[in-house]
């Protein structure tokens, strides 16, 4: 389901810089939880309170969803974790090698039509810089109710 668009959220994102990922850094990080598509950020806030010792990453290209993520952050005071308001194409370079421990894509967008396969999350790109970015021994975590998508990614 497509969420409406919040106005407040853009604001509400540049009001709160403290819930947010500092992408200067983002080389320099290690040692994370990486979820791409948060979407407003319930499996995030609730791993994160789960395990308060953990460091983890959202990831959100949607500012509606972006701006719901930052003001849970921001209600809830969770200070382990952090949102990134950008494309995870953008951000994934950005990421050193083996510098995440888990990594999740929970419920993505299956994009069905062969025409946008390359934005598939378990396109072959994605997954190439998955392998780059995790650790040895790492673990991703991929969810699906979608047939189609989960036979897709099997065979990528």
């Amino acid at each position: 389901m497509r969420t409406k668009f919040k106005a407040w959220a853009e604001p509400y994102i540049n009001e709160h810089p403290e819930v947010m990922l500092d992408l200067s850094n983002a080389s320099n990080l290690d040692n994370l939880y990486l979820e791409i598509g948060s979407g407003k950020g319930d499996f995030l806030i609730g791993m994160a309170e789960k395990y308060p010792d953990i460091s983890f990453i959202g990831v959100e290209r949607n500012v509606t969803c972006a701006g719901i993520t930052a003001k849970k952050l921001v209600e809830k005071e969770v200070k382990n974790a952090k949102l990134s308001w950008i494309d995870a194409l953008e951000l994934l370079p950005m990421l050193k090698e083996e510098s995440i421990n888990t990594l999740f894509l929970n419920f993505s967008d299956p994009w069905p039509k062969k025409k946008h396969e390359k934005r598939r999350l378990t396109y072959i790109s994605f997954l190439e810089q998955y392998y780059r970015i995790l650790r040895d021994g790492g673990r991703l975590y991929f969810k699906t109710d979608n047939d189609s998508l989960y036979i897709y990614t099997r065979e990528e």
